[in-house]
């Protein structure tokens, strides 16, 4: 603990619009702030919703409108804003941040799939991201991320050293009262559609599962960020699922709970990610989860969820088993719940905070 309240000034945007899972960690990781005698002032790009603003006291809003949401507004209006608010320390918490800052900043990063893999991204974008990423990291007191895996990546591809990067872990929501035992054979997806998490062999899998459980449904929910463009639809219609198939490109958390709630089964076969909470998601609502078979995946999940190849056979007949063997599909979701417990938002949130204390002495 500091030995005096701090400043601490925060770049909010992605509090706004569609909070994807930068957004919704950033807002818990402010819920449990709240608590702790700092003074914030949250730098956005327009007027916070009343939610937002039921955060608090102790939580000021600073609207800068105008040049948008992204590297511009990111690079005029936010240093702008810090220069009159004088703070301790900020927070820059999607992987960049300003060229030029007068006080000592803390910045997250959460993977680094753009230099891992650039052949993901445009030429334009990609060279953006790993440009703007590169630099803050190197002007950073501390680069927080959020798992191991992350960790030994940005080292090895940002080159940054090891010491300087500290973990700070996410966590899903408490779990929820639920029953499996009743629930129709759905199979369940959320988050970005991203080339990446291999919607198009999740599909696959599945239409292999589909023949063998007449009643199996498969849905997926989130917006459409496939660079080749994939079309959901399209495929499911090429795979003779169509009728047994739904893509929501948005709904909101609470359409999200009632969704996991008529799920038997979550799917989350990401090839990178920096953490991964949907599926955690997923587990507080009683549903057990498969994913594809990676380092970063065995580290955050343990034996809490069933690995597959990208192969669809071997998808498909994971899905099969946790949708049609209550015993298998008990045990998964038990150890799955054990993982759920050594996650927690108030130790995420002090140890960040603790960070943010450090850089601003």
């Amino acid at each position: 603990m500091a030995d005096r309240p701090l400043h601490i000034a925060i770049d909010g945007r992605e509090l706004f619009g569609k909070p994807t899972g930068v957004g919704r960690y950033l807002l818990e990781v402010l819920k449990e702030w709240a608590q702790v005698p700092h003074r914030y002032t949250l730098i956005v790009p327009e007027e916070p919703t009343a939610p937002l603003r039921q955060l608090g006291d102790r939580f000021q809003w600073v609207v800068e409108s105008g040049a948008g949401t992204g590297t511009r507004w990111e690079q005029t209006r936010l240093p702008r804003a810090l220069a009159r608010a004088k703070p301790d320390v900020f927070f820059a918490p999607a992987n960049t941040a300003p060229l030029r800052l007068a006080c000592p900043f803390v910045v997250a990063v959460y993977d680094v799939s753009f230099f891992a893999h650039p052949e993901w991204f445009g030429r334009r974008e990609g060279w953006r991201r790993r440009w703007l990423t590169r630099s803050a990291t190197r002007r950073a007191r501390t680069v927080v991320t959020v798992s191991e895996f992350s960790r030994q990546e940005i080292a090895r591809y940002v080159r940054t050293p090891i010491e300087k990067i500290e973990l700070a872990f996410p966590r899903s929501p408490p779990e929820q009262e639920s029953r499996a035992d009743d629930r129709e054979p759905v199979v369940m997806y959320v988050g970005s559609l991203f080339n990446r998490r291999r919607i198009d062999d999740l599909m696959r899998g599945f239409a292999e599962t589909a023949t063998r459980v007449p009643a199996a449904r498969l849905v997926l929910v989130g917006d459409n960020r496939t660079s080749p463009r994939i079309d959901p639809n399209e495929l499911a219609r090429t795979l003779g699922i169509a009728d047994r198939f739904t893509w929501h490109s948005y709904v909101d958390d609470a359409e999200v709970s009632r969704l996991y709630a008529t799920a038997r089964v979550f799917a989350f076969l990401s090839e990178y990610e920096g953490f991964g909470i949907p599926p955690l998601e997923a587990i507080s609502h009683g549903v057990p989860v498969v994913l594809l078979d990676t380092a970063v995946a065995r580290e955050i999940y343990g034996a809490g969820a069933v690995f597959v190849p990208p192969v669809a056979s071997e998808i498909g007949g994971a899905l099969h088993t946790l949708l049609t063997d209550p015993a298998a599909h008990a045990a998964v979701l038990e150890a799955g719940r054990a993982r759920l417990r050594i996650y927690s938002w108030a130790r995420t949130a002090r140890a960040l905070l603790n960070t943010l204390e450090r850089a601003a002495t």
